[in-house]
This record gives C-alpha cells, structure tokens and sequence, in this order.
C-alpha cells in the first residue's frame, strides 16, 4: 500500500487521463466543484458536508444501463484522514471517503426508503451517502476503486449497516439534501467517533459496477466498484488541505 499522498495524487492525475466512453455526458457543469466545506455544529452535535458547484448540484443522474453489470454511478465525494475505524469499519488500510451517490439500477440501501413510497428497494437514483474505504487499483482508469475482501474471510468488519456486498462500503442513511448549486449531508458526531479534527477535500467522479457475469460473479478482471474518471478536485491537487470549521 503507497502512502496516502501518492494514492490521492494518482488520482489528481486521472482528471487528465485515460479514455472512459460513458464519461463524456456527465461531464458538465453540475459536477464542476467551487467550493467545500465541513462545518461542526455544535448546537445539535453533528458536522455538515457541503460541496458547491458551478451547475444544479444533484441535477445530473445517470442513464440507466438497464443492468448491474456495468452499471453507472455518479459521485459527490468528500475524501477524508479519517480512520477506517472511525466510521465503523475494522482497522484496515486506505483512504475512507464519504461519497454521495446516484445510480438508478439497482438499491444498496436496504434499511433506508429515500422516496417515502414504502419500497425500499428502489431508490438508487436518489441521491444518498455511502462511507467507503478506497485503495488503488490499476485495473480502472481512475486509479481508484472500492476496497474488496473475501465474503469467506470472517475476520472483516463491517458497520451494521452496510448493504451485504463484499465491499468495504456502508449505507448509513444520514440526509442528504439537493438545493439550487449546493448537496450536502448531516453526519451526528457519534457517527465518526466525534472526531472534528481531520481534514478532507472534494471531488466529484464517474464510477461503474463490474460483475464480470449475469449471474453477479465478479470475474476479477475488474473491481466491483471503480473510479472511472475524476471530473473536479476542489483543491486542484488533492493535498487534503481543509479542516472542519
């Protein structure tokens, strides 16, 4: 495992790199980052994640594939220096980042009904958090792509609330909210072991499911979750420079 700077910057790098077909048409003002904050409210002991863009933050969801194999998903991502331990996750390497998603072909939030229409399986097109742990992988032209495990390793931890797919990843349900240029999220203190003193940044990506097969077994010729293409970086270079306010 490189250290964390080496894998941020081979990132950064991906703005400019590798071909991606499905990438092009997203690529718009809606996921061009002005700014980004984190703000520690103390008055209801939570912080709130907000990322400002030129466009209609939220505005710009996938086109279907009609499939889980290759299927699209759009990010709003805040990577972080928090611990994988702080959010839930067993003490494992890499970079834990809190990415808030849109994919209408399938639902990774079993626990939450984000439209209110008493279904919770088909909600994946709203716009909704994931804490995931990243690493990279070289099998993707981002770069990047979502920690794996064995499903038979048993010595993995994850949060109770994680969706049941052999990730590193978690669907814990905090609001999430879409107005004019701006989405942001209301995580509760406890929810990052009441850490307020780490720093973080912004980006906005493309990313897409492999399942390698119909029948949902990945072939591993490719991760489950990768990064694709990196659209904007609220620093420019991915140093991680902001701090919670």
């Amino acid at each position: 495992m490189k250290p964390l700077f080496l894998l941020l910057g081979l990132l950064f790098y991906t703005v400019q790199g590798y071909p991606c077909d499905p990438c092009g048409k997203y690529h718009n003002s809606d996921f061009q980052i002005k700014k980004v904050s984190v703000k520690h409210l103390t008055g209801i002991g939570a912080t709130l994640w907000e990322i400002t863009v030129k466009g209609t933050a939220g505005k710009t969801t996938p086109t279907p594939a009609g499939q889980l194999n290759g299927a699209p998903v759009l990010g709003y991502v805040f990577p972080t220096s928090l611990k994988p331990t702080d959010v839930g996750f067993g003490n494992t390497e890499g970079i834990v980042a809190l990415a808030l998603t849109s994919h209408p072909d399938f639902d990774d939030t079993p626990l939450w009904d984000e439209n209110a229409d008493n279904n919770f399986a088909n909600d994946g097109i709203v716009w909704h958090p994931h804490w995931v742990v990243l690493t990279e992988d070289k099998r993707v032209e981002g770069g990047l792509a979502v920690k794996q495990f064995d499903p038979k390793d048993t010595s993995v931890v994850l949060p109770p609330t994680n969706p049941g797919m052999p990730m590193y990843m978690d669907s814990p349900g905090f609001q999430v909210i879409t107005k004019g240029n701006t989405i942001k999220v209301v995580v509760p203190d406890y929810r990052i072991n009441n850490r307020t003193d780490f720093s973080y940044d912004g980006v906005t990506a493309y990313m897409q499911v492999h399942t390698g097969s119909d029948d949902g077994r990945n072939s591993g010729d490719k991760p489950m979750l990768g990064v694709y293409k990196v659209y904007a970086v609220a620093s420019g270079d991915l140093s991680l420079p902001y701090q919670v306010n």
